[in-house]
């Protein structure tokens, strides 16, 4: 039921977060007396004469949904994460029951496995009496 939770509630903080760039991008500048980015009085006929307290609150509002949201998706990760949901649903240890005599003996040649043939050069290590180092000097051994 959880994962289903986080999933919706992530897509929800995307359009959240989309929604609120928007909202933040219809802002007007202060230094801007005219909204020449929206198409000019466009935003003052959707929104009133009061555009700029519209707009602001909107943001307050979406801001504080966006942190909420996040907020409550990290906790439904932390649950997610101590108690995993395979403890729970685990199946439970069954024993083997003891193989019976009865049961046909299995051939030769099934019961041994052939390991694959690999030939490995073998080589003797180099004496270290002989060894030199990166300058090229001689190097004693103990």
């Amino acid at each position: 039921m959880i994962p289903v939770l986080i999933g919706i509630g992530t897509f929800v903080l995307i359009i959240v977060a989309l929604f609120l760039i928007l909202v933040v991008l219809a802002q007007r500048a202060k230094s801007d007396s005219g909204m020449a980015a929206m198409g000019g009085g466009m935003m003052e006929s959707a929104f009133g004469p009061d555009t700029s307290n519209v707009l602001s609150r909107m943001t307050i509002r979406a801001t504080i949904v966006f942190f909420v949201l996040s907020f409550l998706l990290y906790l439904g990760y932390i649950h997610m994460r101590s108690h995993p949901a395979g403890a729970r649903e685990a199946l439970p240890n069954i024993s083997v029951p003891a193989a019976s005599t009865s049961a046909p003996a299995a051939t030769p040649a099934a019961a041994k496995p052939v390991a694959p043939m690999v030939s490995v050069p073998i080589t003797a290590a180099p004496d270290a009496a002989k060894t030199t180092t990166q300058s090229g000097t001689a190097t004693k051994s103990p």
